[in-house]
């Protein structure tokens, strides 16, 4: 089995405590050798500075960061005032997202991810390397599955570089999804996006948040481990790898793993690829 590239995925803490424990787990997947970290985003740029502060100091461990950007309801200035940061530092790839925009706020200029991927190209060129997102089970908001597949091509017509996309547990939405940029003249890289299995009321409510699918049969399988964590935690991990074998005896060309800030759940599924 080839050896599949591989980035990790943290949320920035918000307590000292949390950036200790943040920066462990770090180092302990940085021994696996990824591409890429990247830093999530809040919504409307609510842990902007949380995020710009973790991105800079994985950077400066000398790591390969990727921050998250989100139009949300951030201004244009705001936006090229961060990449211009990132820039100055040496910071060379970014994750161009839609993002939310919070209730209350007023909605800028840019309001799609096609729109904050152009604008990175106009001011900066190729000096970044741009992830975008991608939704093989269908973005909560699409029109259509065409059209959302269609939004995809727009953001590498834009000039993205590759998509890491949502989170999903059937490896045919995938292929299928890849069948279709395919059939829509989409050759970019769209690399999977993968979400452990830790905790059952967590992923449930995660997944009922942001449109990702849990199929029928692995809720119920899922629930029916009740307290006994360690159960779950060992048939979440073989369910994934499971999935993982698929995707790359399908040929996908990586991983990005939601760590959700931890190390165990991902580097028990990479050591069972072979990745250790």
């Amino acid at each position: 089995m080839p050896t599949p590239q591989i980035s990790f995925e943290f949320f920035p803490p918000k307590t000292p405590e949390g950036r200790e424990k943040l920066l462990a787990v770090r180092d302990r997947l940085a021994a696996l050798g990824p591409e890429y970290f990247s830093v999530t985003y809040g919504a409307g740029g609510s842990t902007r500075d949380n995020t710009k502060e973790i991105v800079e100091q994985i950077h400066r461990d000398g790591y390969q960061v990727a921050p998250h950007l989100s139009v949300g309801a951030d201004s244009e200035e705001a936006i090229l005032a961060l990449l211009h940061r990132y820039q100055e530092v040496g910071v060379r790839r970014v994750v161009a997202l839609r993002g939310d925009v919070p209730s209350g706020m007023g909605v800028h200029k840019l309001v799609n991810a096609n729109e904050l991927v152009a604008l990175i190209r106009d001011h900066f060129a190729d000096q970044f390397i741009i992830s975008v997102a991608a939704y093989p089970e269908i973005h909560p908001d699409a029109q259509s599955y065409d059209k959302d597949v269609y939004w995809l091509g727009e953001k590498f017509r834009a000039g993205a570089d590759n998509a890491i996309t949502q989170y999903f547990y059937n490896a045919d939405a995938y292929f299928y999804f890849m069948d279709e940029c395919a059939r829509q003249g989409i050759e970019k890289p769209v690399i999977p996006g993968i979400m452990p299995i830790t905790n059952f009321q967590s992923l449930v409510r995660f997944s009922d948040n942001c449109g990702a699918e849990i199929p029928r049969w692995l809720r119920w399988k899922l629930n029916s481990f009740g307290d006994d964590a360690n159960g779950l935690k060992a048939y979440g991990e073989e369910v994934v790898t499971r999935l993982c074998e698929k995707l790359i005896a399908g040929g996908a060309p990586g991983f990005h793993f939601y760590t959700m800030n931890q190390a165990e759940a991902t580097l028990a599924i990479l050591a069972n690829l072979g990745v250790d």
